[in-house]
């Protein structure tokens, strides 16, 4: 055979290619439609890391990796098709979306998207806007954020008794004749809250941080269930600075925005002088683990963000929209897979153990960005890191590492690979763990290389080793082995990740 009768069957081979193509994107929008008929997600990642799995084990290993790119872009194009060819819900769609002033960092959407067959937007306006959108704007369901709970209920024509009684709304449906009905299922959310987090309240002191529209639905709750609640405020009768007249509170509630994204590092108080606390509560979701939280999880006590309250209250809001229930084991899937969806995959590890190349393939096999911590402070330093180790020092090296952990944790949704020496500074633990879960890639010291790497030769693999292997061990959530192929330690960190 020549050369002319080699291209001929690749001619021949790519023909057959396009074909099961055209073929399979066919199976493809039937898979779609049948989907949208059930209001199920376009994406199983369960299902695609299995049959990724059960594909490349057919093939030789030395075209695993190259099979693996091919089929993480057909995948990728399988999801981006479902999505243009999902046909419209039969009648006139629901416009329904968040109302509120500052709303891009919303996780609202992505719930909703799971939660009901209409559409949601989100609606950005400024106070002097309100009214004219309340009342003539095109939309059929709100929901109702900061600053305008309150306002909103105001322009409503009716309320819920709920309602009326905290004297702010949530959510909004126009009814048929064009009047508006108000009501308030912030209550609905946290107390399920509560009931999730295996809560009695009854008897108990409880103490809300914050004195706005959202302490007003706590303290409501938090009455009916017995507790007797006290409100801290920054000037009221109790406040910030008397907190040692209540060490016997055994219930805490955030419900100020202090430490919600982009302030991260803030917290409401330390938890130092709340000796008998069993339970907090964070009404913040952004980031998930708040300083106040990761205080909670220090002193081990049982905590808990605000997510799981964002998806009970906007399902009794889907109801309201729809008229169609939503049970609990809905609800409890949405909040997992939200708060999947939105967690960091942080990998450490020694340098050398493989966290960007197992980085690199993670994302290209889930579609999460990835983000290499070195590269990035090398951007920010103007020049590679050994040339500013040599240039400032170590010290100066950690101090910049520092800062951009933090400024990386605060992201969502990523694969972020650290340098190797990021557990010797405490305060990047909290940086890491506000957002994400945290991978310690294992590797042999016999595989590891010490070339580029300065603080390797200077110390030694072993030392080193010895020196952080504990710090490794403090930070990490998981341990997974990079002793054998890529493909292998890819498919454990999908395992511990899985929602």
């Amino acid at each position: 055979m020549d050369l002319q009768d080699f291209r001929k069957q690749i001619d021949e081979i790519d023909h057959e290619l396009m074909a099961l193509f055209q073929r399979r994107m066919e199976t493809v929008e039937k898979i779609a439609a049948y989907k949208a008929q059930r209001g199920l997600p376009v994406r199983d990642p369960r299902r695609e890391e299995e049959k990724r799995e059960a594909l490349l084990a057919q093939l030789p290993p030395e075209l695993r990796d190259s099979a693996g790119t091919l089929l993480s872009c057909l995948l990728t194009l399988s999801r981006e098709y479902q999505h243009r060819r999902i046909p419209p819900s039969p009648g006139p769609t629901l416009r329904c979306g968040l109302l509120g002033r500052k709303l891009a960092h919303s996780y609202s959407p992505a719930i909703h998207a799971r939660l009901g067959a209409y559409e949601y937007r989100l609606y950005e306006r400024e106070p002097e806007e309100l009214e004219t959108f309340l009342r003539k704007g095109d939309w059929d369901g709100l929901n109702v954020t900061i600053p305008y709970k309150k306002a909103a209920a105001a322009c409503c024509d009716q309320l819920s008794p709920l309602a009326r009684s905290l004297g702010s709304v949530n959510t909004l449906v126009r009814r048929p004749d064009g009047s508006l009905y108000g009501d308030n299922t912030d209550a609905w959310g946290f107390s399920e809250t509560i009931r999730r987090m295996g809560i009695n309240c009854a008897g108990k002191k409880a103490l809300i941080l914050g004195s706005g529209g959202a302490s007003v639905t706590v303290q409501s709750v938090l009455h009916q269930l017995g507790a007797q609640t006290v409100v801290i405020s920054r000037s009221g009768a109790h406040n910030y600075q008397n907190l040692d007249q209540h060490g016997d509170a055994a219930i805490l509630v955030n419900a100020t925005p202090v430490g919600m994204y982009p302030d991260n590092e803030q917290s409401p108080l330390s938890l130092s002088c709340l000796p008998r606390l069993e339970a907090v509560c964070d009404l913040i979701y952004n980031p998930a683990r708040t300083r106040l939280l990761l205080d909670a999880e220090a002193r081990g006590i049982a905590c808990t963000n605000g997510l799981y309250m964002l998806v009970a209250q906007a399902a009794r809001s889907s109801e309201l929209f729809t008229g169609k229930s939503i049970s609990r084991e809905i609800q409890e899937a949405i909040a997992a897979q939200v708060g999947a969806d939105m967690e960091n995959w942080i990998l450490i590890g020694m340098p050398g153990c493989g966290k960007s190349r197992a980085g690199a393939l993670l994302a290209r096999r889930t579609g999460r960005p990835f983000v290499d911590a070195d590269r990035e402070l090398e951007r920010r330093a103007g020049m590679p890191i050994p040339a500013f180790l040599r240039r400032h020092g170590e010290a100066a090296f950690r101090t910049l590492e520092i800062q951009v952990l933090r400024d990386l944790g605060k992201g969502s949704g990523q694969i972020i690979a650290t340098g190797g020496g990021c557990v010797t500074r405490e305060e990047n633990l909290p940086a890491l763990r506000q957002n994400g879960r945290i991978i310690w890639l294992q590797r042999p010291l016999n595989s590891l290389t010490t070339r580029g790497r300065p603080l390797s030769q200077a110390v030694g693999l072993e030392e080193l080793y010895q020196s952080r292997q504990p710090m490794y061990a403090r930070f990490a959530d998981y341990v997974v082995s990079n002793a054998g192929s890529l493909e292998d330690t890819v498919r454990q960190i999908l395992e511990v990740t899985a929602p």
